[in-house]
């Protein structure tokens, strides 16, 4: 039988950057994906932005990953020339009740170490972006946009400097923790068997899935799975608009935003619809929820302007009832199986903190072959 050192299973956005990481320390890394090329699924299907650390929990694992992220992913895009702006972001208070919450949002950015939040009066806010209806605003000068392709190409190319291999429509069949070793049984095309020191569980939406196939993984240790699909529409109008726009939140929610592509072309969304199986096709119908929130803070969009775009799905880990999931970054010492680390929950901001995600893998692969030897 074969034995490598590393496995990652997933070639989306965080396991391209966890095979990267591994490689470049000089271990010997194969990436099994299922499907025909890199980030198909989730890392495609997103707003493509470079989240500043704004809301997530104090102290939690979204919070810190996306921070350390962050700064990361800018330097990194910076040195390779890869795509991406800084463009900023305006979240708009369109009440009084609404500008209330701004200093809050501010101070809980703060608490995340965004230090860089101001807050604008409405007429400050509209000598930024001339179009834009509001009473206050708060200015965040870390969010940005990226080229997430371009980004994925790249680490996928430095991985394989580095010596990792990719085995594309290669599903995971099963695999059996045994004598500190993971023996793995992958499909495809060319079916293969191999034994490695390491497995990193990456598989994005099929994490769970991927972690039930493991014989020897506790199952009272594997969250349970949902899908939070979010629908986007794009604009058939040109936003007047430099800066990416939100809505202060409301309960359950960020409103729905306006994001910018690269080329500047606006999108909105992503909206929340809880679905039982993975479906990516986006209801026409769902714009009519769009235009009024949309016009709070753009009155003059257009109507017909909302064209139905593309759709992505949350790997969420927690129901519809909890507000807030965070990461799930599970090592040996959190289920007991060596050599097995499990990525569960990575829903944004997993793109921002995909750098910061793997040097955390990488700290748990070192605590683990630390304690083994020991």
């Amino acid at each position: 039988m074969d034995r490598v050192d590393c496995v990652v299973i997933g070639a989306g956005v965080v396991g391209l950057a966890v095979a990267r990481k591994l490689a470049q320390a000089g271990r010997e890394v194969i990436v099994l994906e299922e499907a025909e090329a890199i980030g198909t699924v989730t890392s495609s299907r997103n707003s493509e932005v470079i989240h500043a650390g704004i809301y997530y929990r104090a102290g939690s694992w979204m919070a810190r990953m996306c921070v350390a992220g962050k700064h990361a992913l800018y330097r990194y895009c910076a040195e390779r020339g890869i795509p991406h702006k800084n463009c900023g972001k305006l979240i708009v208070a369109t009440s009084p009740k609404e500008t209330e919450k701004l200093q809050s949002i501010k101070a809980h950015a703060e608490a995340n170490g965004v230090l860089d939040m101001q807050l604008l009066s409405g007429e400050a806010a509209r000598a930024l972006e001339p179009a834009l209806a509001c009473d206050a605003a708060l200015l965040s000068p870390s969010t940005g946009i990226i080229d997430s392709h371009s980004y994925m190409l790249s680490l996928r190319g430095e991985a394989e400097d580095a010596g990792a291999a990719f085995a594309f429509h290669t599903p995971l069949i099963r695999a059996k923790a045994a004598a500190g070793l993971i023996e793995i049984d992958a499909g495809g095309e060319a079916p293969m068997t191999l034994q490695c020191s390491l497995l990193v569980n990456a598989a994005g939406l099929s994490a769970t899935h991927v972690a039930r196939s493991i014989d020897g993984m506790p199952l009272d240790r594997i969250p349970p799975a949902y899908l939070a699909k979010g629908n986007y529409f794009s604009c058939n109008a040109r936003a007047p608009f430099s800066r990416l726009i939100y809505p202060v939140p409301e309960p359950g929610g960020l409103g729905v935003h306006l994001t910018l592509d690269m080329a500047g072309q606006a999108r909105f969304g992503p909206d929340v619809e809880w679905i039982e199986t993975i479906d990516y096709e986006v209801d026409p119908s769902r714009a009519e929820r769009f235009y009024p929130a949309i016009r709070k803070y753009w009155p003059t969009l257009p109507d017909g302007a909302l064209m139905p775009s593309y759709s992505g799905i949350r790997p969420k880990i927690v129901p519809p009832a909890v507000a807030t999931q965070d990461f799930l970054m599970q090592g040996p010492r959190d289920h007991g199986v060596a050599g097995l680390i499990n990525l569960f929950g990575i829903e944004s901001p997993g793109l921002t903190s995909s750098l910061a995600i793997a040097d955390h893998v990488a700290e748990l692969a070192d605590i683990d072959s630390v304690s083994r030897s020991g």
